[in-house]
Order: structure tokens, then C-alpha cells, then sequence
């Protein structure tokens, strides 16, 4: 596919590195700054165009005239916007998708991004998808991801393994003699980074990265094989009143204490005009005289969301020290990330990764539903819905054994209409179902897309 990427920031470059690396895939990115596309072009194979991402002359020198979809990933909404309508209407491009951040122009999503409009097909916000995230973890104490299939029907999780956990030092074969009413499915388990393929015999061992696979109402019973459950989360400070943080508190404040400390003065009064029952402070969540005074000790999680991933860091290591039970930080760098999660920081949240997956899934071949990125990308869980019929399908009419899958890939589960069947060996895929897929190597990537495409002549 030839993918014009409209901005080298972070998210654009995230971007950029995981689709280049696609063979299927022709990249090209679009940036006024000449070094940042430089460094780019020195690590990816991938074009790179300098010039503002709007102007008709430096897309046709990207080559939008046969690029199939174009991605405006700018720190400007205005300028994505205006991409999109150029590419629309001076080069016919199929697919447009624009970063939007501005919730001014969200709350009028339905009318303004509309081809009759602004000829927008999808509308990405990284504040919004992060703030859904963090969410998840918050509703699931003691996970490290929480990810949705099917429109939340089914859940993949993502726990670290503790000895309080009933299947740990177990094989996982147990695992159905402990919940025998409850069907899951371990997908993968990463142990010392490294990927362990699980069957019956796997040891689940302290500290293992364990994902499993169930229905939402299972979620917590299957997490409570793993680990001790935590009690809900009633109290949440949040470090930072931007976008993300004022999100967040919207989301909880109707069922949890929320806090938020926020630098600037006339920030914090706008977002306290804009929130009922959120507390907001003025004063810098690394004063650890204004943590002490706000009781950070009885705070269930302190997420910290600020602009400057040092500043997170720093404040949540201290929130920790102080005795808040669970800290989160909002981190680009995925080497800071990978550093700070084996320290005090229980979760590291990436903006890139999370971004990344929802971006993924309209990038795919076959008719893909949902993408999420796992383990800073290297890894991959996918819905696809599964069309056709046996002989003009690959899945359509076959049993999950039968099913050509690259190594590192397995199905995970099936939802069919408003039923949740985790897959086994013999259980036979039918046409419309959404097939949960697990993949440890997506470089693979190609052949399971081949996997969910049909004979043209089907349609």
C-alpha cells in the first residue's frame, strides 16, 4: 500500500518506523523540519518530502496522485484538516485520516467530518484514545493493558504474574480445574522479555507477563488466578490539566474521589469551570510538601499526565515513595518506558502505541476491525471479521487447526453475533464471525491479512 504520513513528530514517526517495515508497504512523510526527516531516512527505508503538509505541490512531490491513503499526523488540527480537503479534491486519495485534538471540533465530529464537509474518513485523538485506556486500567487494578474486541464484548488483559496468584508455579493445563465454568484462553506469556509460547505444560512463574483472553464478566475471576485481587479504585489524583487529564477526570468523577494538580494558575480555573466534582489545585505534583498535604498516601492510583514525560516520571516515582498504592506515567520514548517499569512505576502508558494500533486497523488488508500494538509494537492482537464461504475462504468453514496460521500466530477466540466462544483446536469458523487473533512476530503480518481476504468474485 502507498501511504503518504503528513508530520515526523512523535506519533508520525511511530508511525512511520512500524508501517516501513512492512515489505507491502511504500512510505512516504511529510515535514518542515529537514533534520528530523533526515535522521528518518537514515533509519527506515522510506521517502521523505520537506515542505508544509497542506500545500498541493509539496503532496503531488509526495506522490499523492496514486497514494492510497494519507495520514495527517501534524501538531496542527487545522493544518490535517486542510491536507485532507486538498488531497480529496485535487488528487481523489480513497483513504484520509486526520489527528484531531481540538474537542472544540469534536463535539461537531458527525457534521464537520463528512465528504460533503471536510472530507475526513476517520478522525483520530490521541487524548481521547489514551483517556479510554487509562480508564480501562483503572476499572481493572493490577493490570498492566486492558484492550476491547467486538465492542467490548471480549477483553484481552495483560497482568503481571505474583505469588499470591492460586495458578502460579501451576501448569497452566490447572487452569481449568480452578474456574471450571469460565472459558479464557492464555494468548501469550513474555517472561524476562523474552516471548513464551504457552500450551498445557507452561509453568506460570512469578513476575511472567501474562495475556489472557475472556469475556468482560470472567475478566476478574481469570485475574484473580494470576495475582491477588485488588480492591476497586475509589481515589485518583491526576498529575496534569491538559486535554488527557481533564478527559480522564470527566470520565471518573461521577464514580471516584478525583484530584487534579495543575501548574498553571488560570489553567486550573478554566478546568475547574468545566468539572463538577473534581478538586483542582494549583501547584507542581513534584512538591512533595503539596503530595503530603493531599494525602497522597490514601490515593488508590496517581496518573501523570502532564506534557513532559521527566516531569511524570519524577512525580509519579515520589507519589510512590509517599505511599500511593498505584502510579501510572504518560511516556513517549519507548526506552524510558522499558527503564521506568522495572522501577516504582507500575504502568508506563505510550501515546505512539496506543495511537499506533487504532491506526493499524484501517491499514490492513482484509476486512479488520480492531488492531491493538502490544510490547512497544512488537507484538500484535487483531479482530478480523471472517467472509465467504469454504473453498473461496481460507478460515470460512475450516476448524481453528486447519487454519494455515504463521508461526507466532494463534486464535485466540470468536465472537459470534452476541456470543463469546473461546477457540479450541476443533471449533469450526463461520462467516461474520470476529476472529480474535494473537501474533507475537508481526512481521508476519502479510500472511494473515491473505488469511481474511476473499475471492473477488464472492462479492
Amino acid at each position: 500500500m502507498k501511504i503518504i504520513i503528513l508530520g515526523a513528530g512523535q506519533v508520525g514517526s511511530t508511525v512511520a518506523y512500524h508501517l516501513a517495515r512492512e515489505e507491502s508497504n511504500d512510505v512516504t512523510i511529510v515535514d518542515i523540519d529537514s533534520e528530523r526527516l533526515r535522521e528518518l531516512q537514515d533509519r527506515l527505508d522510506l521517502r521523505t518530502v520537506q515542505g508544509s503538509a497542506s500545500h498541493p505541490g509539496v503532496l503531488a512531490s509526495a506522490g499523492a496522485k496514486d497514494a492510497e491513503m494519507i495520514i495527517a499526523l501534524t501538531d496542527s488540527d487545522e493544518v490535517n484538516m486542510a491536507a485532507c480537503q486538498v488531497a480529496y479534491t485535487l488528487f481523489h486519495t480513497p483513504t484520509k485520516i486526520a489527528r484531531v485534538r481540538a474537542n472544540e471540533y469534536m463535539e461537531y465530529e458527525s457534521k464537520l467530518f463528512a465528504q460533503e464537509a471536510m472530507p475526513v474518513d476517520f478522525i483520530i485523538s490521541p487524548e481521547k484514545l489514551v483517556t479510554r485506556y487509562i480508564k480501562r486500567l483503572i476499572q481493572y487494578p493490577g493490570a498492566l493493558q486492558v484492550l476491547e474486541f467486538a465492542e467490548g464484548k471480549i477483553r484481552l488483559v495483560g497482568v503481571r504474574a505474583h505469588k499470591e496468584g492460586l495458578l502460579v508455579g501451576h501448569q497452566l493445563s490447572e487452569l481449568r480445574q480452578h474456574i471450571p465454568n469460565v472459558e479464557t484462553r492464555v494468548a501469550a506469556i513474555y517472561r524476562g522479555g523474552r516471548s513464551v509460547l504457552p500450551d498445557g505444560e507452561t509453568i506460570i512463574q512469578e513476575n511472567d507477563e501474562v495475556f489472557f483472553i475472556a469475556a468482560r464478566k470472567d475478566i476478574r475471576v481469570v485475574m484473580s488466578e494470576l495475582r491477588k485481587l485488588e480492591n476497586p479504585v475509589r481515589r485518583v489524583v491526576i498529575a496534569g490539566g491538559g486535554n488527557i487529564g481533564l478527559y480522564l477526570a470527566r470520565e471518573l468523577e461521577r464514580t471516584n474521589q478525583v484530584k487534579i494538580i495543575e501548574r498553571d494558575r488560570d489553567r486550573a480555573r478554566q478546568i475547574s469551570e468545566q468539572l463538577d466534582r473534581t478538586i483542582v489545585l494549583h501547584g507542581d505534583a513534584a512538591d512533595e510538601d503539596l503530595l503530603l498535604e493531599e494525602n497522597i498516601d490514601a490515593a488508590d492510583v496517581f496518573c501523570a499526565v502532564t506534557n513532559a514525560e521527566e516531569a511524570n516520571i519524577l512525580s509519579s516515582m515520589l507519589a510512590k515513595r509517599l505511599g500511593a498504592r498505584k502510579v501510572m506515567s504518560l511516556i513517549n520514548r519507548p526506552s524510558y518506558a522499558e527503564l521506568v517499569e522495572a522501577g516504582p512505576i507500575d504502568v508506563a502508558i505510550s501515546p505512539q502505541q496506543i495511537t499506533l494500533g487504532s491506526l493499524l486497523a484501517h491499514v490492513r488488508r482484509g476486512d479488520v476491525t480492531r488492531v491493538h500494538s502490544l510490547r512497544r509494537g512488537a507484538a500484535e492482537a487483531i479482530e478480523a471479521i471472517a467472509h465467504g464461504e469454504r473453498g473461496r475462504s481460507k478460515v470460512v468453514g475450516r476448524m481453528v487447526e486447519e487454519v494455515p496460521l504463521p508461526p507466532g500466530t494463534s486464535i485466540s477466540a470468536l465472537v459470534r453475533g452476541d456470543e463469546v466462544i473461546i477457540a479450541h483446536h476443533d471449533t469450526v469458523i463461520e462467516a461474520e464471525d470476529h476472529v480474535i487473533l494473537f501474533m507475537t512476530d508481526r512481521r508476519k503480518i502479510s500472511k494473515v491479512e491473505d488469511l481474511f481476504q476473499v475471492d473477488v468474485t464472492f462479492f
